[in-house]
């Protein structure tokens, strides 16, 4: 199973609290997304699919949580807080029942901390306690499968430390940022996000000399990465994974670092 590419995630936007993500596409098994489809559109129909394998199958395990992710998906283009929020506690039932089956199934955990998020998103007060439980999502999900979804758990907890307000009003930890995100590009180097995501930390942090050298480092992979993933399911990854490049040259060329693409 693959699920459809996403733009990234906010974790809390009420509170201006983001935590990006892109997971790895699923669609259902030995079908191609039909021509002309939208990533809403093929979002949709994937939600549907599940929806109906989680009625037919409710006691498969594998089915609850691809439900999930599925509701995490249709949430990106929910267009009000209460069908986000009904959508995300969908998936959020379905993974608690899960994990209460199996409490060592590390998608269970990955994507119940993708749709707390999403709920996050729909509250001005309570979102902070919300973030609490993604975080221990995330890191159990590292414990269980540091590899799920190209380290998706230290993809994701490296943003939320990264881009959350700092002690003592949440957990945003420069520190930890960067030891997830490095974690996430040393396992997994061949998947975009996590380059970009280290790029935009270290520019972030102004520091010259990482920043070159993660770009040096993404411009190596970026010719193999859009050969491995290709398709319609990747199209809308590639669009924001694109659009955030060419803001990375930019602000790289503003500060006076070396282009990547000058380098031999």
């Amino acid at each position: 199973m693959r699920r459809c590419a996403l733009a990234r995630l906010l974790v809390a936007a009420a509170l201006l609290l983001c935590g990006w993500a892109i997971t790895e596409p699923i669609e259902a098994a030995g079908e191609a997304a039909p021509k002309n489809s939208t990533p809403a559109s093929r979002v949709e129909d994937t939600y549907r699919k599940f929806l109906s394998r989680r009625e037919a199958e409710p006691t498969n395990l594998v089915v609850a949580w691809q439900f999930a992710a599925a509701c995490f998906d249709k949430c990106e283009f929910s267009r009000t807080d209460s069908e986000r929020a009904e959508i995300a506690n969908q998936g959020i039932t379905a993974c608690q029942w899960a994990l209460s089956e199996d409490p060592r199934l590390a998608p269970a955990h990955y994507y119940l901390g993708m749709d707390l998020a999403q709920l996050a998103r729909t509250k001005l007060l309570g979102a902070l306690s919300l973030l609490d439980r993604v975080e221990h999502e995330w890191m159990y999900t590292i414990q269980l499968d540091e590899n799920f979804d190209y380290a998706g758990g230290e993809r994701n907890l490296g943003l939320l430390y990264l881009d959350a307000p700092g002690w003592p009003v949440s957990l945003g930890d420069r520190g930890r940022a960067r030891q997830h995100l490095l974690r996430a590009v040393n396992l997994h180097p061949e998947y975009p996000e996590n380059h970009l995501n280290l790029i935009e930390a270290y520019l972030k942090w102004h520091d010259r000399k990482l920043s070159i050298d993660a770009t040096n480092s993404y411009v190596k992979i970026l010719g193999a990465a859009r050969v491995k993933f290709a398709g319609p399911d990747w199209e809308s990854a590639w669009d924001d994974w694109d659009k955030r490049w060419q803001k990375i040259q930019s602000e790289m060329g503003r500060s006076g670092l070396a282009s990547p693409y000058s380098r031999k």
